[in-house]
Order: C-alpha cells, then structure tokens, then sequence
C-alpha cells in the first residue's frame, strides 16, 4: 500500500510510520510541525519509500500519484498543547478532517480517523463502550479538543454514509511510550521527568481518578488491524488495566529509584474522573489485545528518557 499520514512527525504518527515500513509499505507523512518534531521521524529520511511533506491540513491538500489509505492524525492532543492552540485543534478537527476526507475520496482510499477516548467527556459509565455518547462540556477549556473530535466523527460517517467511502475511526485511550515530549502535561512523561530530577511528582486533584495506560507498541498494531478489517464504526484501541494516577506516580517513583514525594495540585477544569476501556469490540473484530504490561512499557519510556 501506500498511504498518507498527517500528523506523523508526532509520537503516535511516528510509531505508525516505522511499523507500515517496517510492513513494505509506503509512507507519506504530512505535518505542519506545530506540535510534531522532525526529530521522531529523521531516522526515516534515507529510506526511499518515506517521504514527508511540510504542509497545514486545514489548507487545500494534494499528493500526487496513487493512495491507498489516508489516517488522519494531525491535532494537538495534549492539554498543554490544546489549550495553547484552541483553534488551530479545532480547525484541524474540523477542517482538516474535511480536507482528509476530500483526498480519500478523490483518491478512491479508505479514510482512517485517530478519534480519542475524550469523546467520552467525564464519562458516567465505566468501562466505556463505543455505545455510550459520553458527557462533555462544549464551552469548557477541554471542549476545543473534545468537540473538535466529535465533530470528525461525524463528519467521517456522514462521508461513509453519503460518498459510500471506506472508513476507520479509532477512539484511542491514553497511550506511552518512547518520543512523547517530557511536558506535554500528560502523566506519564511529566511522572518520569519530574521523577528523575528528584522533585516533587505533581498529582491533580485527590489522584484516585483512573486512566488506563496502553504502550505504543500494542496500540499502532491495533491500529493496524483495523485499518485492515472491514470496521466502518468507531473502536476503542487502549489497555483495560485500570490504575489510579497515585497509584502510576508511585509505581513511576519506584522504577526510577526515585527520591520524590508526591504533592497535590488543584484538579483542572473538566479533568475526566475515570477513564477505562471497554475492548470486547476490538477482541472480537480484530483479534486484538495489548500485550505489554505496564511495569515493562513503562521501563522502556524511562530507559528512552534517561
């Protein structure tokens, strides 16, 4: 195949474009660099089936030749980073997915949305299937990114539904692992960074609020098998291994042989209080379940940290 990613210079992108190559297929990656880095996909510049355009999504886009598949991962998708740029997120939710979907129309490819787990807002059902409509505040600070994912999954399936087009939509839950940036505002690195310096591991709120945390790895092949399936419908992609965000400040703390204590701060406007996957759609279409556990993904990102 050959497919387009926008996005791909960022973590999750990058990750896919090392597995699609590593797969013999090729890659265009399109990304304006606002959040993504060059850095994460340098590695990729001498092998003659990559190529990389430096280009903003939400503006007319062209490549030519053929494609077969176009996933569409081009956002902000950190709060740091989303509410520093809340309209570039929603017009790349918006109309970037517009102009995504016009290009795999035209080219006759399947059409693969990265949706998020957010689109389940604060959720009031726990585990979250792909059947709940979720619980999200459109005016707050959180509702540039949430609303502007919601928004392209509907436009999505209003081009399945309309145009007849193949199309992927996948809700991703919180995933890590080596090229996140250390503040991007996500536990995870800030844990590992604030860890290994010896300061104090900054937890919001009470930290009895839930997320579930999936390695990269496991997450771009699920990604992939459902690229590959026949699955015109929204599927969660994360890990079910529930772990309270005191609970993933200690274990962070103990990996890193650490001296830090853990302080509380102020939870944020809007901050989901659980966040946990319901997989049995993916495990019955696709075949798929994370493999990696926790302990061990999470060495691997302090190992690419340190």
């Amino acid at each position: 195949m050959r497919v387009l990613i926008t996005g791909g210079a960022g973590f999750l992108g990058s990750h896919l474009c090392d597995l699609f190559l590593k797969k013999k297929h090729s890659v265009v990656v399109m990304d304006n660099l606002i959040t993504g880095d060059l850095k994460n996909i340098e590695h990729l510049f001498r092998n003659d089936k990559f190529s990389f355009i430096k280009q903003d999504v939400t503006n007319f886009i062209h490549v030519p030749g053929k494609l077969d598949a176009v996933l569409h991962f081009a956002s902000p998708a950190s709060p740091i980073d989303y509410l520093e740029h809340p309209i570039p997120t929603l017009k790349v939710g918006s109309l970037g997915t517009h102009k995504a979907l016009g290009l795999a129309k035209e080219k006759k490819a399947i059409f693969l949305l990265a949706s998020t787990s957010e689109v389940y807002g604060d959720p009031l059902v726990n585990p979250q299937p792909e059947t709940y409509w979720g619980n999200v505040n459109p005016i707050g600070p959180r509702g540039v990114y949430d609303e502007a994912k919601r928004f392209g999954e509907a436009m999505t399936m209003a081009y399945h539904r309309y145009h007849h087009m193949p199309v992927r939509i996948v809700r991703i839950f919180n995933t890590y692992g080596p090229r996140m940036r250390r503040h991007d505002g996500r536990a995870v690195p800030e844990f590992i960074d604030q860890a290994q310096k010896n300061k104090p591991v900054t937890v919001f709120g009470t930290g009895n609020q839930t997320r579930s945390f999936c390695y990269v790895s496991d997450l771009v092949a699920g990604i992939y098998a459902l690229l590959m399936s026949g699955c015109n419908e929204p599927v969660n992609i994360g890990n079910p291994h529930e772990i309270t965000l005191n609970e993933l400040a200690q274990t962070i703390i103990k990996l890193t042989h650490s001296r830090s204590r853990i302080v509380h701060k102020k939870l944020p406007t809007d901050d989901p209080q659980v966040r946990w996957p319901d997989i049995t759609k993916a495990t019955k279409l696709l075949t798929w379940a994370p493999s990696i556990p926790l302990q061990a993904g999470l060495q691997k990102t302090i190992d690419y940290f340190s």
